[in-house]
């Protein structure tokens, strides 16, 4: 459950890499990007860079302390916990991938490693984690320190708009949730087809409306900006822009599914209010009202910087909208592909 203990420590790790003094000038700013205060998508997406570091030295505390090292939904079965849902959606990737040990991997947008260090011991394969965010970077090496993996896997610095990585490096890539922050999709899959080695495979999760989707929706466009507001997105693409986008970039695809359609227990089912849960209780409307107000008096009492709560509060709209959009079916953050870099294609 929430407690003072675990509050204090979400608000000791609050805004990341942001000095403590200027953390609420930079909620401002993270703020103005986006709709509900007068941003808009060719802000967003020309300033992506800032937003996304921003959102995520922001964010990442609480990400962590809500939902563990592993910042993802998951396709959960009844009767499954969201840990071993979390877990089995990792496995789900590396099987389609065929990891063997050995393999040089790449994890694109890996936030602080959690996928990555349950990859890597479920596949036996080296990985290297790209993550654009000092923070999380800083808190990845630590953790996988902890757990013996820092021999084996590693992190680098770098955008993954143009990855810090010769052509044709590795045997595999992979992202979770994580290229949905890229400006242009054909440009991000076509860096990744750069780095990836000739008949080689690409397997991620995106985040995506579907094709219930009706951008002349207010109440759908609303859901959509609550979205970006509370998860750092310069935009949200159609599962069919993905697709495309794929194919612009070069990829075969060989597989493409929304997985929620066949999930047993709906993947926003943490976020929702009207749902109860101890293992996950801090994802709860009582856990995040305890939490909530655990942060205002931190603030207060100045042992959490000034905007912690804006940042709680934002992130709860995310939250909202993301039960929404689940609720409507306008919305996915598990359209699953895996595709291939095709053979003959030595060149980026």
């Amino acid at each position: 459950m929430a407690t003072v203990g675990g509050a204090i420590d979400l608000a000791s790790g609050v805004g990341g890499n942001i000095e403590k003094g200027q953390m609420l000038t930079a909620v401002e700013e993270y703020e103005k990007y986006h709709m509900y205060y007068g941003g808009d998508e060719d802000s967003r997406k020309s300033n992506y860079t800032d937003m996304v570091n921003k959102y995520y030295d922001l964010a990442t505390s609480f990400y962590e302390y809500g939902w563990g090292e592993s910042f993802h939904f998951a396709h959960r079965w009844k009767g499954e916990s969201l840990r071993e849902s979390i877990k089995r959606h990792e496995h789900f990737l590396a099987l389609h991938l065929c990891l063997k040990p050995a393999m040089k991997v790449l994890d694109v947008g890996c936030g602080i490693g959690g996928p990555l260090r349950e990859i890597a011991r479920f596949s036996r394969t080296s990985i290297t984690g790209l993550n654009n965010n000092a923070y999380q970077i800083s808190r990845g090496k630590e953790l996988n320190r902890q757990c013996g993996l820092d021999r084996s896997c590693d992190f680098v610095k770098g955008d993954f708009m143009k990855m810090p990585f010769p052509d044709n490096t590795f045997d595999a890539v992979y992202a979770i949730e994580a290229t949905c922050h890229a400006p242009d999709a054909v440009g991000c899959y076509k860096e990744i087809k750069r780095v990836l080695k000739p008949g080689q495979l690409f397997a991620a999760y995106e985040w995506c409306m579907t094709d219930s989707f009706d951008p002349k929706n207010e109440e759908h466009q609303k859901i959509k900006a609550e979205i970006e507001l509370g998860d750092g997105l310069p935009d949200i693409r159609t599962t069919n822009q993905c697709f495309e986008a794929l194919k612009s970039a070069g990829f075969e695809v060989l597989f493409e599914e929304n997985l929620t359609v066949s999930s047993t227990v709906p993947w926003y089912a943490p976020l929702d209010t009207s749902h109860f849960s101890l293992s996950s209780f801090r994802l709860t409307a009582l856990g995040r009202l305890l939490t909530r107000n655990m942060v205002r008096i931190l603030e207060f009492l100045r042992l959490a910087p000034e905007g912690s709560e804006r940042v709680s509060s934002f992130l709860e709209k995310a939250a909202e909208g993301l039960v929404e959009g689940g609720r409507k079916e306008i919305f996915t953050p598990m359209y699953f592909f895996v595709a291939r870099k095709p053979l003959n294609d030595n060149q980026s």
